[in-house]
């Protein structure tokens, strides 16, 4: 009779401070990776307002939308080989105290010129949070267990650029749309103090790589000349331009077009959490079964098929409201599929500089993103228009993954490392 094998106390003892520890991780990060979603999406209920307000145009007061993204990707590039330089805390800080700076000026805006630039200031403190986030993953996982704990944040970063309107509908309820950068100051603070005390360093100073802009440069070189990972940085930038059509426009579509107050609209982009969040969270559980390459692929070609079906139906104003919305939730979960395992993917190739790899690759999200959501406006600003742009989204990032980078060809590395590095 073969006796049952216990596990020493120890090891249980391990494995629950284990989980603790990365429960932890999971949530510190979180809070921080919300910032930048938050600041991009918290004040489109009041576009509308700040068009009359600052007595400008549409298509002007959507830049400022697209001044932020370019923020949040230029201060990425900045603030990735800073964190490989002087550790991850540093830079984090100081970049969450810009955000919080620029935040207060934007309540003081007197033009929609000075909001756009001060946007740019808010994005680049901003990129300091999510840049910090996902380097400090990489130090800590690889493979798999990278692309678990990637979900778990992706939980994050795609709720808030979905219910980050929600919330800014029920402000607007109490306060005008300089009240809403109040807000986001505050925020600001409270992850200031947060990264502060509940933070802990993870990049020890032996690994640490120079800091010099000849050295910063070197190592941008190398990772652009790994076409795989520059494949997947295209991948995420794409896809994360569908989501991002879908937030430039959605503001002035659904209360220009469908006639939806502030409260309606902040409901009704909300509701479109529902998809991506479940995406992101089932995430894990498809990584059981499958590697991280193959949900990546399944979910761009639902995506794809899902957009064209938004297409027809913005197109003909079949099914009204409910035929735009739909097939656009259906594309957001094909997106938050995508979400953790591209990084997952990308980030497991350079692990020797996870700060400045993860910085480029969020700096193409958000540029890709930046460039491609003012198209938008310039299409019409209306559902046709977003579906165009949410449809070439997922087609090129399908295309790029098909053809550059060559999905059959990926190998993960070791699927169940967790301990810290």
């Amino acid at each position: 009779m073969t006796a049952t094998t216990v596990p020493p106390a120890a090891a249980v003892t391990a494995a629950a401070d284990e989980r603790r520890s990365r429960l932890k991780l999971v949530l510190v990060l979180g809070s921080l990776i919300a910032l930048g979603p938050l600041t991009i999406d918290l004040y489109l209920p009041a576009l509308p307002s700040i068009t009359q307000d600052l007595m400008t145009t549409e298509a002007a007061v959507q830049l400022t939308l697209t001044g932020t993204l370019l923020g949040v990707a230029m201060g990425q590039l900045v603030v990735g080989p800073l964190s490989d330089a002087f550790g991850r805390r540093t830079p984090l800080l100081v970049g969450v105290a810009v955000h919080v700076l620029a935040s207060l000026l934007c309540m003081l805006a007197p033009t929609v010129e000075v909001l756009g630039g001060l946007r740019v200031l808010q994005g680049l403190g901003a990129a300091a949070a999510s840049v910090t986030a996902m380097a400090v993953v990489r130090d800590r996982y690889t493979g798999i267990a990278a692309a678990t704990v990637l979900s778990r944040l992706m939980l994050v970063l795609g709720a808030a650029p979905v219910l980050a309107p929600t919330l800014g509908g029920e402000i607007l309820r109490y306060t005008d749309w300089r009240g809403v950068f109040g807000v986001l100051a505050a925020i600001g603070v409270v992850l200031v103090i947060v990264a502060a005390f509940a933070l802990e360093e993870t990049l020890p100073a032996e690994r640490r790589r120079s800091g010099r802009f000849v050295g910063t440069l070197r190592t941008y070189r190398g990772l652009l000349r790994d076409r795989t990972y520059v494949g997947l940085i295209l991948v995420a930038g794409l896809s994360m331009s569908a989501l991002f059509a879908y937030v430039s426009g959605s503001s002035f579509i659904l209360q220009d077009q469908y006639g939806l107050d502030e409260q309606q609209f902040g409901l009704a982009f909300g509701a479109g959490a529902v998809g991506l969040i479940g995406a992101t969270q089932l995430n894990p559980r498809l990584l059981r079964t499958l590697q991280p390459q193959q949900v990546l692929t399944r979910s761009l070609v639902a995506g794809l098929a899902f957009s064209l079906v938004l297409l027809a139906t913005a197109s003909t104003g079949f099914g009204g409201l409910p035929g735009l919305l739909l097939p656009l939730w259906a594309v957001l979960a094909t997106v938050g599929l995508a979400m953790p395992n591209t990084p997952a993917l990308a980030l497991s190739r350079h692990g020797e500089a996870a700060g400045t790899a993860a910085a480029l690759l969020g700096a193409t999200q958000f540029g890709v993103a930046a460039l491609t959501a003012p198209f938008v406006g310039v299409l019409g600003n209306d559902g046709r228009a977003m579906a165009l742009v949410v449809t070439a989204g997922m087609a090129g990032a399908l295309a790029v993954l098909l053809l550059v980078v060559r999905p059959g060809s990926l190998v993960c590395e070791d699927t169940h490392q967790t301990t810290a590095r």
